[in-house]
């Protein structure tokens, strides 16, 4: 079973004030619980630290980043990290969804990690990965 993780759902998921943390986190457990994988990427992350930082005390955000790594660091988390080639295709779908601008370099960088990966599931509240037609599933 394979979930990507995008900026919303690690902000969500390290910030009790957000409205939605006590869901996620049920979510979220009972999903790792079944041996799950989860995958962000190196521009997801870049995100996530800047937000943590903005809207946490700054030893909540270092204990989240430290979670993060700690999750990597034993395989719970794959980072899959966006290469020139990733990088490119990403370009083209921000091309093909000029209709679509509200979403964002990163989340096209996603997309095309997700379709690599065969990822379906998403840990977030962006609408816009249901909207391009991939198939792609918001959860919870």
């Amino acid at each position: 079973m394979k979930l990507f993780i995008d900026t919303w759902g690690w902000i969500v998921l390290r910030n009790k004030r957000e409205s939605r943390h006590a869901e996620v986190l049920e979510f979220y457990s009972a999903w790792s619980k079944q041996k799950g994988i989860s995958y962000t990427t190196d521009y997801v992350l870049d995100e996530t630290f800047t937000l943590l930082f903005r809207r946490l005390r700054v030893d909540d955000a270092k204990e989240s980043v430290n979670a993060i790594d700690k999750g990597i660091e034993r395989g719970y988390i794959r980072l899959e990290r966006i290469t020139a080639e990733r990088f490119e295709k990403a370009k083209r779908l921000r091309m093909r969804f000029q209709d679509k601008p509200a979403i964002s370099f990163t989340d096209f960088t996603s997309m095309v990690v997700m379709l690599e990966l065969g990822i379906r599931d998403i840990l977030t509240g962006d609408e816009h990965f249901t909207q391009v037609g991939m198939d792609f599933q918001k959860v919870p």
